[in-house]
C-alpha cells in the first residue's frame, strides 16, 4: 500500500494492471462478481433531477446496525407522543416573508420561526453567495409536513443557507435542496464560530464546487435523526468538516465526490463522530467511499459502513497519515476499493477495531477486509468472506505497519494469489495473540502469507 497519492500504483511487477482497467472491467471471471463504474455511481444520475416524493428520508433503506431503529427515525418526544418542538413565530408560505422574518430574527439576537406546512419556499435572488440572509444570531427554523427550502432551477448559482461567526442554527423537519455553490456549502455552509444543528430534516441534491455537498462544515455541526443524501462536491459530497461533526441516528446516502470523502470527509484536526447511523452507497472518485479522515480524529459506534465505493484506496473508510479512529460495534461491508475495500489506514495513522463486523468487501489489488501499513488494533471482531484479486483477502500489513489481534476471527477470506486470511509485508509486524481466542481458519488459498508467527497454513 502505498502513500495517499493520487497516481497509485500496484508495487508487484508482474500485475500490469491500471486503474482505469479495473474500475471499468471489474471483479469479472473472479468468483463470478463485477464492480463497474457504472454500478458504483447511482448516485452521480440522480443528482440534478427535479425532487420526487421518494426523496424522504430513510425511503431507500430499511436496515439499521446491531438492531437498532432505523436512522432518521428519533425519539425527541414527549409522554404524550408528541414531538417536543418549541413554539415560535408563524412565517406564511412565502420566500420573502422568509427573508425579512430571519433579516429581523438577526437584528434582535434570536428568534424561533414557525415555517408553513406543505410548502416550498423558493429562493430566487443571491444573497451574499445564499438565497437566504446570513444566520448571526440563535435562530431556530421549524417545518413541518411537506415544508422545503429550495432554490428556483431558474435562479442563479446559490446555496441555501450560511452560519456565520455567532450563529446558531437550528433545522427542524425541513427539506433543504437545490442548492449551488461556486465555492464551498452547496446546501449550508457553517463558518469556523458558527454553529448548525440539523434535526429530523433532509439535506438533498445540493452541490458545491469545492468542499461539502450538502453541508461544509468549518464550525461545529450535529445531525440527528435526519438524512444527507444525493448531493455532489469535489471533497465530501455529503458533509465536509474542518472543525467539529455529530452524527446521530442518520443516514448519509447516495452522495459522490469528484476527488476524496463521497460520504464524508474530516479534515483539520476536527472530531468526527457516529454514532447509530448508516453511511451507505456513497461513492468517492478517488479515495475513501464512505468516509475519509485526514488529520483529525474519528470515533463510530453502533452504526453501518456499507456499499460505498472508490477506484483508489478505502471503499469504506479511509485514514490518511496522521488520522485516529476508533469503531466499536460497527458492521463494514460490500464496500470497494482499488485498495482496502472494507478500511484502509495509511502510515502514521492511528485505527482501533473493537466488536466490528468485517465482511464482503472486494478489492481488486489488496486488503479486501482491511489494509495498513500503520498501528491497527482489532479486538473481539470478525474478519469473514472479503476479497482481494491479490493479495491479503482479509487483512493486508504493509511495512511499516503493526497489527495487533485480540479474540478474533479471520475466516473465508478469499485472495487470488496468497495471504487468503492475512498477508504480511516484508517489514510489517503481525501479532495474533492465539491464547486470547483469535483464529485464522478455511480462508483460500492459505491462511497466511508472510512473516505471520503462529499462523497455521
Amino acid at each position: 500500500m502505498n502513500h495517499p497519492h493520487q497516481d497509485h500504483e500496484p508495487n508487484r511487477p508482474d500485475e500490469g494492471r491500471t486503474r482505469g482497467r479495473w474500475w471499468t472491467l471489474g471483479l469479472a471471471g473472479v468468483a463470478g462478481l463485477a464492480l463497474t463504474a457504472a454500478a458504483a455511481t447511482p448516485a452521480a444520475a440522480a443528482i440534478g433531477r427535479p425532487l420526487t416524493a421518494d426523496d424522504r428520508p430513510g425511503k431507500s433503506d430499511r436496515s439499521s446496525a446491531d438492531g437498532h431503529r432505523d436512522a432518521g427515525k428519533g425519539d425527541d418526544k414527549s409522554k404524550g407522543g408528541k414531538e417536543n418542538k418549541p413554539k415560535g413565530t408563524p412565517v406564511p408560505c412565502s420566500a420573502d416573508q422568509l427573508i425579512a422574518a430571519i433579516t429581523l430574527a438577526n437584528a434582535n439576537d434570536g428568534a424561533i420561526l414557525d415555517l408553513a406546512k406543505d410548502c416550498t419556499y423558493l429562493l430566487t435572488a443571491d444573497i451574499d453567495g445564499a438565497g437566504l440572509p446570513a444566520i448571526t444570531a440563535p435562530i431556530t427554523l421549524n417545518g413541518s409536513k411537506n415544508t422545503r427550502i429550495e432554490r428556483s432551477t431558474t435562479a442563479d448559482e446559490f446555496r441555501i443557507l450560511t452560519v456565520n461567526t455567532g450563529g446558531n442554527l437550528t433545522l427542524n423537519k425541513l427539506k433543504i435542496a437545490g442548492g449551488i455553490s461556486e465555492d464551498n456549502g452547496g446546501g449550508i455552509l457553517v463558518n469556523e464560530g458558527g454553529e448548525l444543528t440539523v434535526k429530523h430534516s433532509t439535506i438533498t441534491r445540493n452541490v458545491a464546487d469545492n468542499n461539502g455537498g450538502g453541508i461544509a462544515n468549518n464550525g461545529t455541526t450535529r445531525v440527528k435523526n435526519s438524512t444527507i443524501t444525493l448531493n455532489r462536491a469535489e471533497v465530501g459530497g455529503g458533509i465536509q468538516s474542518n472543525g467539529d461533526l455529530t452524527v446521530t441516528e442518520s443516514k448519509i446516502t447516495d452522495n459522490v465526490a469528484s476527488d476524496n470523502g463521497g460520504g464524508i470527509d474530516a479534515n483539520e484536526g476536527g472530531t468526527t463522530l457516529i454514532h447509530k447511523s448508516v453511511i451507505s452507497d456513497n461513492v468517492a472518485e478517488s479515495e475513501g467511499g464512505g468516509v475519509n479522515v485526514v488529520a483529525s480524529i474519528l470515533h463510530v459506534t453502533k452504526s453501518e459502513i456499507r456499499g460505498n465505493s472508490g477506484p483508489e484506496e478505502g471503499g469504506g473508510i479511509r485514514l490518511d497519515e496522521s488520522a485516529q479512529a476508533t469503531l466499536q460495534h460497527v458492521k463494514i461491508l460490500k464496500n470497494r476499493a482499488f485498495e482496502g475495500a472494507g478500511v484502509d489506514s495509511l502510515s502514521g495513522s492511528t485505527l482501533v477495531i473493537d466488536k466490528a463486523l468485517v465482511t464482503k468487501n472486494i478489492t481488486l489489488a489488496d486488503g479486501g477486509g482491511i489494509a495498513t501499513e500503520g498501528d491497527t488494533v482489532i479486538r473481539n471482531s470478525e474478519i469473514v468472506s472479503n476479497l482481494a484479486e491479490d493479495i491479503g483477502g482479509g487483512i493486508y500489513n504493509d511495512d511499516p505497519g503493526t497489527v495487533s489481534l485480540f479474540n478474533t476471527k479471520v475466516i473465508k477470506n478469499l485472495a487470488v494469489l496468497e495471504g487468503g486470511g492475512i498477508f504480511n509485508e516484508g517489514g510489517g509486524t503481525v501479532i495474533l495473540n492465539p491464547a486470547t481466542g483469535t483464529v485464522v481458519i478455511k480462508n483460500r488459498p492459505d491462511n497466511c502469507s508472510g512473516d505471520v508467527p503462529d499462523c497455521v497454513g
